[in-house]
């Protein structure tokens, strides 16, 4: 390159050797072992981390980019900072008193001088709580309700040990002195110190103010035995637990398919019947049962519905059987309301009505007494929503009775008994 500035400029050009087979061949060479030389990247090294690390000319590595001379970015032409021209704010090593502490102990912590000095911040974080007091009037009048396990110089000190401790029982009854006062539980001191808190707000008439807190302590003293227990299990017991647990599951499981099929099969009954009563509903159908009915009317006897109804009653089949849920496991009360899987659609439909006609609660409080009277209104529901069904059919096959007695015996009425003529109530009349 430096040749041709020296042919543009009219230089004059220092003689070059000419260049000859033998004098290639020996710069080729010297190539050659300054390459063979050359050191060798590491294994394990990536190739670009190396040749940043080491070249053939020895160069140092690049420590940081310069390329501000091209433009790029502002580099390192702006050296200087930009700083400010306000004086700075003097800072100064000043005491401080914290309001939460009690003993007047004096802090020091930097500060500005231009800064109020203000109370610790922090102050504001020491909450307290409100504990009562109360006078020796008011103790000897409404609070010496439990002497024989609680005396006064007893009480003063568990109400000292919750101001200076917060309520945090725990420590109270680690700090508890037994030495002067005797042992005292956990569940103790709580039952003592909300039982004298609702006092004093009953007699100083806070109750509307703040919600008083009752402890019982007996429920606490039998919850952490269950706990004690449940921590002090061996290791046969817990795997003869989860063995019980998975039975359980298995047999849960095992009833839900029954419930399930169970619906299935209703799903298939209720369905053929409809498909049974829309095919009687039919034209033809009809037809071809009046030439049945004509030919059989005077050899056999007509079956009546109402003796199905009454061969039930009497059997003691009818009503609703509820499941008994005593050993399927844990389960909640109120499943014993459900009602069975096994039963119609059209038995629901009569049991809503019939709910709704009495004015019944559908889901009432699942008591142990509710259930069962729950259940067994239900069933005599049922019952009488039968007994209503058969009084209906008995009524129609009297009065298609009557008319084929007329229409065989010309001129001549049959007279029905008064008897066997129901009464029509307000429900009946609502109804038709």
């Amino acid at each position: 390159m430096s040749a041709d500035v020296r042919d543009i400029l009219d230089m004059e050009r220092a003689n070059t050797p000419e260049v000859t087979r033998d004098s290639f061949l020996a710069t080729k060479k010297r190539n050659f072992e300054r390459t063979k030389h050359a050191s060798k990247r590491p294994e394990g090294m990536h190739r670009e981390v190396f040749a940043l690390l080491y070249t053939d000319k020895k160069d140092a590595p690049p420590l940081l980019p310069t390329d501000t001379a091209l433009g790029i970015g502002a580099g390192y032409k702006q050296a200087k900072a930009r700083l400010g021209m306000k004086k700075v704010r003097k800072w100064e090593w000043a005491p401080f008193s914290n309001p939460a502490r009690n003993d007047a102990a004096v802090f020091h912590h930097w500060k500005r001088v231009s800064d109020d000095s203000s109370d610790y911040p922090f102050a504001k974080f020491n909450k307290q709580l409100e504990i009562p007091t109360y006078t020796m009037t008011e103790y000897n009048a409404h609070l010496r309700n439990n002497i024989q396990n609680w005396s006064k110089v007893q009480t003063d000190h568990l109400f000292d040990l919750a101001r200076r401790f917060d309520l945090r029982f725990i420590v109270m009854a680690d700090r508890w002195n037994r030495q002067q006062h005797g042992a005292k539980t956990v569940e103790d001191l709580k039952e003592r110190y909300y039982e004298v808190v609702a006092l004093l707000a009953k007699v100083k008439n806070q109750t509307s103010e703040k919600k008083t807190f009752v402890f019982d302590a007996d429920h606490e003293r039998r919850r952490k035995e269950q706990l004690e227990k449940l921590f002090k299990r061996t290791t046969q017991q817990v795997e003869e637990e989860q063995m019980l647990i998975n039975e359980m599951k298995k047999i849960e499981a095992r009833k839900k398919e029954r419930e399930r099929k169970t619906q299935d099969l209703q799903k298939l009954i209720s369905q053929a019947d409809q498909q049974n009563e829309h095919a009687a509903n039919t034209p033809s159908t009809r037809k071809y049962e009046k030439k049945l009915h004509k030919k059989k009317v005077h050899h056999q006897p007509r079956p009546s519905k109402v003796d199905s109804v009454v061969n039930a009653i009497e059997i003691g089949s009818s009503g609703i059987k509820f499941a008994d849920l005593r050993g399927s496991g844990v389960s909640l009360r109120s499943q014993k309301m459900k009602l069975p899987a096994n039963i119609g659609q059209r038995k629901v439909k009569a049991l809503e009505q019939a709910i709704q006609e009495f004015k019944v609660d559908p889901a009432p409080p699942p008591t142990e007494d509710i259930c069962n009277s729950f259940n067994e209104l239900r069933s005599d529901m049922v019952l009488l929503c039968e007994l209503r069904t058969a009084l209906t059919t008995c009524v129609y096959e009297m009065e298609s009775l009557k008319h084929q007695y007329e229409a065989a015996c010309p001129g001549k009425t049959l007279n029905i008994p008064p008897s066997l003529v129901p009464i029509k109530t307000e429900a009946d009349r609502d109804q038709s």
